[in-house]
């Protein structure tokens, strides 16, 4: 089974190649796409070197920053096209621990002989799930946007707004992904709706997601309203 773990990039040369390290440590047999909005601060050309080093490294690069969601629908349709079965969404600053990704994988797929699961949520807010790091407001925010989204839409999951995902590469080609609305924040309840709609298997897998220790992270509160107004609208649409 071929794994493709997919990172975005913008300004994280200070986590690269620590973070591709340890996705390389915890799953040797899986491959890595570094996914680079022509990053100012030389994020790109530093995975370029990590590449040439490493054939199971790869690197896209785009024009400039374009937003979430596109440079992760890039990175799929990449990854489908060269034959990739399970595809991996992984934030560049160390939020998601690698070593964890063996559970969604357990699921995505089994060793057991059970039935594969399409889509495998890394979730903070499952009985085992954790945050590290963050202060009351951000998990207010964090578990209320999961709550408005999870009642706008039906949708059967705790963790809405999670970005640790496994991808099963025929789910993927069920979900129409180049008429995916967003590409913010709000991509992934976009996605993760598009996926219960189009009837794909869901679980939840508990994570513990850690604030990031180096950089600056690209969430604000305008890109958290922004969201939950797309995500309100979805759901009138739903409804009517």
């Amino acid at each position: 089974m071929t794994v493709l773990v997919m990172i975005p990039t913008y300004n994280e040369r200070d986590n690269l190649e620590w973070i591709v390290g340890r996705v390389r440590a915890a799953q040797p047999a899986a491959h890595v796409l570094v996914v680079d909005d022509s990053s100012p601060d030389g994020t790109g050309e530093i995975a370029d070197a990590i590449a040439a080093a490493d054939d199971q490294v790869h690197v896209l690069h785009r024009r400039g920053k374009d937003g979430l969601g596109r440079a992760y629908i890039e990175a799929m349709h990449w990854g489908v096209a060269n034959g990739y079965e399970i595809l991996v969404e992984l934030d560049a600053d160390g939020s998601h621990q690698p070593e964890q990704l063996g559970r969604l994988l357990a699921k995505a797929q089994p060793a057991d002989g059970t039935e594969p699961v399409d889509l495998v949520l890394g979730s903070r807010w499952v009985p085992g799930g954790a945050v590290e790091n963050w202060p009351a407001y951000r998990r207010l925010i964090s578990r209320t946007g999961s709550a408005y989204a999870r009642w706008v839409l039906r949708l059967p999951v705790r963790d809405v707004t999670g970005g640790y995902r496994a991808f099963r590469a025929s789910a993927l080609e069920k979900l129409a992904l180049d008429d995916v609305e967003s590409h913010g924040y709000a991509f992934q309840v976009d996605m993760l709706n598009r996926a219960v709609r189009a009837g794909v298997s869901v679980v939840e897998v508990p994570i513990t997601f850690v604030e990031r220790e180096r950089g600056k992270s690209k969430m604000s509160l305008g890109i958290v309203a922004e969201a939950m107004l797309r995500v309100t609208l979805w759901g009138l649409r739903g409804r009517r």
